[in-house]
Order: C-alpha cells, then structure tokens, then sequence
C-alpha cells in the first residue's frame, strides 16, 4: 500500500461485512421482522451501493438525484425507502405507485396524492404511505438534541397537531398510513435518544389507535467502536418498548444506518510532503486535507496511525522527539489544520499519515477545491482493486459547456 499514489480511501471490506452481519444478527434477535436502509447520503460511492443491495439492505435515498442513482444499479422500487425534503413530484408519485416505502414530510406532498385516484390501486392493493412526525426531543430526552431552543425542522408536529391534521388530510384522499417515520438527529447518539422515538411511536399509536404496517426509528447509530453503545443496547431496548402496543407480526421495524456500517471500514492515506519551522509552530504539509475528512471543519482529533518511512529511514531510527507538530493539508487554507502532535518523534517527508473511521459524510461532501476526488481502493482479503479513479481535468469538466479555442 506504501507504493500506491497517496492520497487515497482505503475501504477493508472484511470490516464492513462484519459490521453488517453484526447489525442483521442484532435485529433479528431483537424483533426478528424488519428492514435495513442504507443512507445514501452518508456515502453514496457506486460501489458501496450496490454492495448493500446485494446483501438485501433498501436504498435509503432523500432527493431525485438518489432515486435516480438507486436505479440505475438496479434497485427495485419495492425495495426503496423515500425519505426528505428534496423529493421531486415525479419520483415520488412514482415510488408510491410502485409500492416503495415513502414517508411524507411536507405538506406539497400531501397535496401531490391528489394524483392518484382514490379508486385506483394496484394488485387490490391501497397505495400506501407513511408520515415522518416531528416531536420534542429536548423535553423528552434532555441535552441530547441538537437543536434544544429551537427545536427540529423535519416532520409534522405532534404536540400541536398538526401530525394528526396531516394524517386525516392523507386518509380522506384513500391513501392508507402504512407507517411513522421518526428519526431525529442528536448530538450523542446515545440510547436514551431511541428510547424516547420508541415511546413516542408506542404513544401516538395508542392515542390514535394505529395499525401500523411499520414503524421506521431512523438512523444515527453508533457503530464500530467498542468503547460505544453496540447494535444490542439499541434495539432490545427499543424492541421492548414498542411491544407495548405494536407485535413483530404485524409491524415491521425500520432501521436506516449510515455511518454505523460505513464509517469505521474506510481509511483515508495520506503523506508528509514538507516540515516548515516558523518562531511559533512546527508545521507537517501532507497531500491530504482536512476537507476530505473533515467538510464542515468540526474536528479537531481523528483516529489515526502513522508510518514513518521518510528519507530512507526505518523504523528503528530514532529522531526528535518535538514538544509540538502541527498537521496539515495540501490547500491554501490557515485552517486547513487536521491534527496536533505532543511530545512526538518527529515526521519527516515520506512518513504517511492513515486516517480511519472516516467512510460516512467524507466523499460525499468532499469539495472541489484545488485538487479532485481522489482514488477509492477496495481491500479484499489480500487483493486491492481500484473501485474509483482519481478525478481529471476531464472529469471536472464533464458536461460543462466551454468555449472553442481560437
């Protein structure tokens, strides 16, 4: 690997297989009846994707675009999980007449089942949707929301109403509610946070007598780190809350992780290009940057390794020892900073530096900024295979329109 051209993702698919036979086997033995989405979101690299439809995992997607991807690597609609804001009318009419699991938030969306026939169906069969319902978190689950004054923007309130409003608006159109979506984003990711979207479910659906053919928890699972809650502390928790009102026979449990099955198989290579001494800092300049592992700039620590190689030495030399070194990335950006070192060996040009854990919102929110997409390897075992080539000049131009040359 030190001969490939750094930088570089490195996915290990061992770990990933492992992180998906760990999640199926938690589920199953929690509620046994339910479905895995994959977040598109979190990493939709076309290899990725279409590993997780062949294990049988649905495409969680949240716009057209993500639809469009979903199937043009053969994914069957009946096996999509619609979620967002970003949805364009065609797709999701499209979606909903083809059976997908489609969860409205918003109203517009609403108003688009007026397409639909109340008479008509399809196999004898309702079209059916579900509901993403909007609840206080921060009342229920103090300090782990991520918005506490001003509560989340996604779904329809239920304290107010207005999900119940929303709810009799879909029904008088001859839409059955086939579900409740409730996912809410955290700052911790803790359980505490699950056990509040499962007594909620478990609430409405007493309060408003529900049957529910699902009932979808959303995402935001730890995964991959041993020091966190595992998959088990999850779900047989929410497992044993939800049995309060609804049965494994008759409702499924969704679930739909991102960075829990795809952050912790992914390293990010890189290499020390330059050591600059100034009055204040000792600085490391690596052919990485923070803003392909970091894009929106909130980190100030990652799980790391390094590989001292530089300028023909091995690893038993011994070099400085340095009070301070400051990493950083290949952009002309002061804050392109990734990571500090105290009290370290020194680096020197040639050493590499492997970030890990950082397969979920990396490539996907990477931008285009003074260097391209970089390759993507697939480790197998003991076999790499390039699965994505590193961008050209080609490929960011690709269908820009420029002017002849004279």
């Amino acid at each position: 690997m030190k001969e490939l051209k750094t930088p570089y993702f490195m996915l290990d698919k061992a770990v990933l297989d492992e992180g998906v036979q760990n999640l199926k086997e938690s589920l199953k033995n929690a509620w046994g009846n339910y479905i895995i989405g994959y977040s598109y979101k979190t990493n939709a690299l076309p290899w990725v994707i279409k590993y997780f439809r062949d294990h049988g995992i649905y495409a969680e997607v949240v716009s057209d675009d993500e639809f469009n991807l979903a199937m043009s690597i053969g994914v069957r609609k009946s096996e999509l999980i619609y979620n967002g804001i970003a949805k364009s009318k065609e797709t999701f009419l499209e979606a909903v007449k083809n059976h997908a699991i489609v969860n409205i938030d918003a109203e517009y969306e609403i108003d688009w089942l007026d397409e639909l026939s109340s008479s008509e169906t399809a196999g004898n069969e309702q079209y059916e949707v579900g509901i993403r319902i909007n609840f206080d978190l921060e009342s229920r689950c103090p300090g782990h929301s991520q918005c506490p004054e001003d509560g989340g923007r996604f779904g329809f309130c239920y304290e107010n109403g207005e999900f119940k409003r929303a709810f009799d608006r879909v029904v008088s159109k001859g839409i059955k509610v086939a579900g409740i979506h409730l996912h809410k984003s955290s700052k911790t990711r803790m359980p505490a946070v699950y056990k509040a979207i499962a007594e909620v479910a478990v609430e409405i659906g007493e309060k408003y007598g529900l049957d529910l053919s699902y009932v979808d928890i959303g995402g935001g699972f730890f995964g991959g780190l041993d020091f966190k809650p595992q998959f088990p502390e999850y779900f047989d928790m929410v497992a044993d809350i939800l049995k309060e009102y609804f049965t494994p026979e008759k409702t499924t449990l969704i679930v739909e992780p991102g960075n829990a099955l795809i952050a912790s198989p992914i390293e990010y290579h890189t290499t020390v290009l330059d050591v600059k001494e100034t009055i204040h800092n000792t600085f490391v300049v690596t052919d990485g940057s923070r803003t392909q592992i970091d894009p929106l700039m909130t980190k100030s620590s990652y799980f790391h390794k390094i590989v001292r190689c530089g300028n023909g030495k091995t690893l038993t030399d011994a070099g400085r020892v340095l009070k301070k070194q400051v990493v950083c990335g290949f952009t002309c950006m002061e804050h392109d900073r990734l990571f500090e070192l105290d009290d370290t060996e020194e680096l020197k040009p040639g050493d590499q530096i492997i970030y890990q854990k950082v397969g979920a919102y990396t490539m996907c929110l990477t931008p285009l900024f003074i260097k391209w997409f970089p390759d993507v390897y697939l480790k197998d075992g003991d076999e790499l295979s390039l699965i994505r080539d590193r961008w050209t000049d080609m490929d960011y131009k690709g269908n820009n329109t420029v002017e002849s040359e004279v």
